[in-house]
């Protein structure tokens, strides 16, 4: 008999005791409700429509067959949140601003009810009835969606949800529709106390966000309504006002638009998040660590660079409606303060050197706060993140003689035009009539002559290594190499390239004359060298395997070469190892571990040149990617290795 009595007890019980244990302290839920720019006024846009991950869930308040979507069961959330037809509300950037800080092992949850029009009234339960009666009729299909009962509705899927989480904070956008009514505050607070009363919930835990109206720069259609909602504290003492200044707006200055909608979002979510605790990282506040970035113009604030190699940005354009930063392809929304300026913070960067540019519609610009680089096949912005002294090696140096880089003009006859080089003389260069050997340095697709001075550092490179005897005096030419314009195609198979071709007739019967004629250089094989760095370590093999009688060392740095056969290239070039040892002097080839210099296959050809007896010697630079710091390490380490034979 106890036996029995024990099961029907466990029996009548498990069920609590699983409703029970179902509870996550660590799943935060939120309940957002208001009229219609928090039911979502703008279109979504692509970044809208992807889902952040499982770690933002919407309790949905509707049936939405389209998104497989039901009432009163949890998915990932994503545009739109209320109901089927609607847009882009506050509460999608909320969520994604709250697990972009939050630790990673708490959730966070929204239920949504939102109703274009409706005034307070409407969520008041002893005043519902009626306003539904007289709610015009645009409405009624909207109310009939929540059951005629918009609050119910709230209140009914938050006690599910409780049986999942915690509720952790009330958002509200509302206010339109009451603008002028002195009564709101009190009418808002009713319906905050009944909620609370309802779920048996505490006010110090659970306060109400309530979210300014539509500023349009003073133009706003119900603006006035500003003033109460900054007052709602003086009634309802848990209330925190969310400010709604240079937030964007749509045509009608009643609605937000999609990029105004989502900074409103990210200001409810910092904003919670401090209530919760956590330090928020907002791009309009800067550590005092963050220094100047030394890639910034002279006389600017930014960009800077903090101790966690993060970067942060400003650009005044109070016109604009939305604004990115694009470091090497990685976009981050900027924000716009009061005054109309946009901000940004980047997560950590690697060390070394990145392009960016400014987004402004679509557009990429260049920052008028940074110095200009050529990249991506155009003038760049650029920002340096600074290594520590390992870096040494690329920085200018106190007792160090210094070299010159100068601009160099000539004249092609192989292609009837003027041309610019750079060239870099060592520092004894103007001390006597003594003659150096030369190395031709070419830079990589999409970049230019001044690549090799402004973003690898060659000059301090190279002063540094002479000065220490490392590396022998030696003059350095970087040419454009034809390939600044981007690749369209062709065949670029070793030694029968499309790309950059034009510049090998250039180089052989104009460049190298010319530089032999206006410098005081070694003119004979031994004592020339050519390097390149991506497209030009393509161009090195294409030029020096062909005219062996030309160069006697070279190097590639992450080299673009790509399906080449060892035993066929440059007509087996490669098999016959033994002369071509003795021809060419040092073979160099390098690469990073990371990214695209990682599928590269550097390293796998470099084994094939050894297995055919060619002796070639590869460095690899450390987690590093295709990028200028990976070719300044492969500077480096292939200069001291030159015309010391």
């Amino acid at each position: 008999m106890k036996k029995y009595f024990l099961m029907t007890f466990l029996l009548a019980v498990l069920p609590f005791a699983k409703g029970f244990a179902a509870v996550d302290p660590n799943f935060y839920i939120f309940l957002c409700f208001g009229q219609s720019n928090m039911e979502g006024a703008a279109r979504p846009e692509a970044e809208d429509l992807q889902s952040p991950g499982p770690r933002f869930l919407l309790l949905p308040a509707v049936d939405d067959p389209q998104r497989g979507r039901k009432m009163g069961e949890w998915c990932e959330a994503s545009a739109p949140l209320c109901r089927p037809n609607t847009g882009l509300t506050p509460a999608d950037w909320f969520g994604r601003t709250m697990i972009e800080t939050l630790p990673k092992h708490i959730r966070v949850g929204v239920i949504h009810v939102a109703i274009g029009g409706i005034r307070i009234e409407g969520f008041m339960p002893s005043e519902n009835k009626e306003y539904v009666k007289t709610a015009p009729g645009w409405m009624k299909g909207m109310l009939e969606a929540y059951g005629n009962n918009p609050y119910e509705r709230l209140v009914t899927l938050a006690r599910k949800a409780q049986q999942d989480g915690v509720i952790k904070g009330v958002l509200m956008h509302q206010g339109e529709s009451n603008t002028g009514d002195p009564e709101w505050a009190n009418k808002v607070q009713q319906v905050y106390d009944q909620l609370l009363g309802d779920l048996q919930l505490k006010p110090e835990e659970v306060p109400l966000l309530a979210g300014e109206v539509v500023q349009a720069n003073g133009e706003g259609q119900c603006i006035a309504m500003n003033k109460q909602i900054r007052e709602l504290p003086k009634t309802l003492h848990t209330a925190q006002v969310i400010s709604s200044t240079g937030c964007s707006n749509g045509p009608d200055k009643l609605h937000f638009d999609a990029a105004g909608y989502r900074e409103l979002g990210r200001r409810y979510g910092e904003k919670m998040l401090q209530l919760l605790g956590y330090q928020v990282r907002s791009p309009f506040t800067v550590p005092a660590d963050a220094v100047v970035a030394e890639t910034t113009v002279p006389g600017n604030e930014f960009p800077k660079v903090d101790s966690e190699r993060r970067a942060y940005f400003r650009v005044n354009a109070p016109e604009a409606h939305r604004v990115q930063v694009d470091i090497c392809g990685k976009k981050y929304d900027m924000r716009r303060d009061e005054q109309g300026v946009w901000c940004a913070v980047t997560d950590p960067l690697v060390v070394g050197f990145h392009y960016y540019f400014i987004r402004i519609g679509g557009v990429n610009v260049i920052d008028p706060a940074t110095e200009t680089f050529f990249g991506c096949n155009r003038e760049s912005g650029g920002i340096e993140i600074p290594e520590g002294s390992e870096g040494d090696y690329y920085r200018p140096q106190e007792g160090v003689a210094h070299g010159q880089v100068r601009s160099f003009y000539y004249y092609a006859k192989s292609t009837n035009e003027w041309r610019h080089a750079m060239v870099y003389t060592p520092a004894d260069y103007e001390k006597g009539k003594k003659r150096y050997p030369v190395l031709y340095l070419q830079h990589g697709m999409g970049e230019d002559e001044t690549g090799w001075a402004k973003q690898g550092r060659m000059q301090h490179i190279m002063d540094n290594l002479i000065a220490s005897g490392e590396a022998v005096p030696m003059i350095v030419v970087m040419e454009s190499g034809d390939i600044k314009a981007p690749f369209r195609g062709g065949d670029n198979r070793q030694g029968f390239s499309t790309y950059g071709n034009s510049f090998y007739t250039v180089m052989l019967n104009d460049l190298i004359p010319t530089i032999d004629a206006q410098f005081r250089t070694l003119k004979d094989r031994d004592h020339r060298a050519m390097a390149g760095l991506s497209w030009g370590g393509h161009q090195t093999f294409d030029v020096v395997l062909q005219h062996m009688d030309k160069f006697s060392y070279m190097g590639t740095f992450s080299g673009a070469i790509f399906g080449l056969d060892v035993k066929t290239a440059y007509n087996g070039v490669f098999t016959r190892a033994d002369e071509f040892n003795k021809q060419i002097h040092y073979l160099f080839m390098m690469s990073g571990t990371e990214g695209m210099d990682k599928m590269f296959g550097t390293k796998k050809l470099v084994d094939e040149l050894n297995a055919q007896g060619i002796h070639a010697h590869y460095y690899e630079s450390v987690g590093t990617d295709h990028e200028w710091l990976t070719w300044r390490r492969g500077l480096r380490e292939f200069v001291p290795h030159l015309f010391k034979k």
